[in-house]
C-alpha cells in the first residue's frame, strides 16, 4: 500500500481518540455504581504500566504524533480506573487512592523519560535491540493484563463489572491504529502486533459476554424458579422459617393455624395428677 501521511495521521488520530476515551465508560460505570466488582485491578494496573514501554517505543521510533500521545492517555486513564479499584474495591480512603494514583503516574512518567534518553544514543547508532525490547514488552504486558480479567470471567461464568462500550471502543482504537500503520512508508511490525493483540483479546471478552451472560441469566432464572418451588414445598410441609420440622410438630401447630395466626394447641396432660400434668 502506498505511503500516505494524511491518511496515516487521520487514522492514527481516530485510534488515539478511541484510546483516549475508551476507559471513560468504565470509569463512569464504576463511579455511578460505586463498585468495581468483576473488574480486575491487575488489568488496569498493568495496562497503565504498559504505557511506559509503548511510549518509549513510539517516541524513539518517531511514530506519528497521535500514536506518541496515545500511550500517555492510555496509561493515565488506566491508572484512574486502578485508583477506583482501590477506593471502591479495597475500601481505601479517597486520599489514599489519590496518592496512589499520583505516585503511579509520576513514577511511570519519570521512568519513560529516563528510558527514552537512555536508549536514544544506541538507536541513533543503529542498535535496534533496545527499542524492539520495549515494543515487545508493551505487547506482553497488554496481553498478560487480560489474563486476570479472563480469570474473573471464568470463576463468575459471565462478564460482570465491565462496560461493554469500554471494550468495544478499545477494540476500535486498535483497529484504527493498525490501519494508520498500513499507510506508513514502512509497516511497523512490533506496533502492529501490539495493536492487533488488543483487538483480538478484546474480541474474546465481547464474545464471552455474548455467550456467557445469556447463559448466566437463564441459570439465575432457573435457580429462582427452583427456590420458589422448594419454598412452596416447605410451606406445604408446614415449615416455619427458623423452626425445624420437629420443633414445628412439637409445638402442635397445623399449617392452617400457622397461616391463620391461631394460637398453637398445647398437649393435654395424660393424667389428672397436677404434678404430672404441669407444663
Amino acid at each position: 500500500m502506498p505511503a500516505n501521511a494524511a491518511a496515516e495521521n487521520a487514522l492514527g488520530t481516530i485510534g488515539t481518540v478511541c484510546w483516549t476515551v475508551q476507559i471513560l465508560p468504565q470509569i463512569w460505570k464504576s463511579w455511578r455504581t460505586k463498585s468495581t466488582e468483576g473488574l480486575s485491578e491487575w488489568l488496569v494496573l498493568l495496562w497503565g504500566f504498559s504505557g511506559v514501554p509503548l511510549g518509549v517505543y513510539a517516541i524513539t521510533q518517531n511514530l506519528n504524533i497521535p500514536l506518541i500521545l496515545q500511550p500517555q492517555f492510555f496509561a493515565t486513564l488506566s491508572y484512574i480506573s486502578w485508583a477506583q479499584c482501590q477506593h471502591y474495591g479495597r475500601k481505601r480512603s479517597k486520599l489514599t487512592s489519590l496518592i496512589m494514583f499520583i505516585v503511579a503516574v509520576v513514577f511511570s512518567a519519570g521512568l519513560e523519560v529516563g528510558m527514552v534518553y537512555a536508549i536514544k544514543p544506541a538507536y541513533h547508532h543503529g542498535n535496534m535491540h533496545a527499542v524492539q525490547f520495549f515494543g515487545i514488552l508493551s505487547s506482553v504486558l497488554i496481553a498478560l493484563a487480560l489474563i486476570p480479567q479472563y480469570w474473573e470471567i471464568y470463576i463468575r461464568k459471565e462478564v460482570v463489572g465491565l462496560s461493554v462500550l469500554f471494550i468495544l471502543v478499545d477494540m476500535l482504537g486498535g483497529v484504527f491504529s493498525d490501519l494508520s500503520l498500513a499507510f506508513k512508508e514502512e509497516f511497523d511490525v512490533v506496533a502492529g502486533v501490539t495493536y492487533s493483540l488488543v483487538v483480538v483479546m478484546d474480541g474474546v471478552i465481547l464474545i464471552a459476554a455474548l455467550i456467557l451472560n445469556p447463559m448466566a441469566k437463564r441459570r439465575r432464572k432457573r435457580l429462582a424458579a427452583e427456590a420458589v418451588s422448594h419454598g412452596a414445598t416447605a410451606e406445604g410441609a408446614g415449615e416455619i422459617p427458623g423452626m425445624s420440622p420437629q420443633e414445628f410438630t412439637g409445638a402442635g401447630v397445623t399449617v392452617a393455624q400457622a397461616d391463620g395466626g391461631i394460637e398453637p394447641e398445647r398437649d393435654k396432660p395424660e393424667t389428672d395428677d397436677p404434678e404430672k400434668g404441669q407444663v
